[in-house]
């Protein structure tokens, strides 16, 4: 799981929250194989739902408040996502798919 790195990501940028939440939904339901553990999953959509108004990203619009307090979200998802999370399964991933211990240079 990319918890770790995730929570570096979001004290510097809040609104990487949108994609990641997206991509690990997709992840996660889509294709059964989760880049978060459930624990920081639900601890990010907390976040998000608490600091709502402060987050701006163009996806936005796809999640809303219901979905973040439901801790879930199975609305579509933009092409781009799918994309995204390919290349941060390369980053973090080995081909084993285990979890590298330095993320790869992109």
């Amino acid at each position: 799981m990319i918890d770790k790195h995730a929570e570096k990501i979001f004290e510097e940028n809040i609104n990487k929250m949108i994609p990641y939440y997206l991509m690990a939904s997709l992840a996660y339901y889509e294709q059964a194989d989760p880049i978060f553990s459930d624990s920081f999953f639900d601890e990010m959509a907390k976040t998000m739902h608490k600091r709502w108004d402060e987050i701006e990203h163009y996806h936005k619009h796809l999640i809303n408040k219901d979905d973040l307090l439901a801790g879930s979200y199975l609305g579509e998802y933009p092409g781009i996502v799918e994309g995204a999370l390919a290349s941060l399964r390369d980053k973090y991933y080995t081909k084993s798919g285990k979890l590298r211990k330095t993320p790869k240079k992109m």
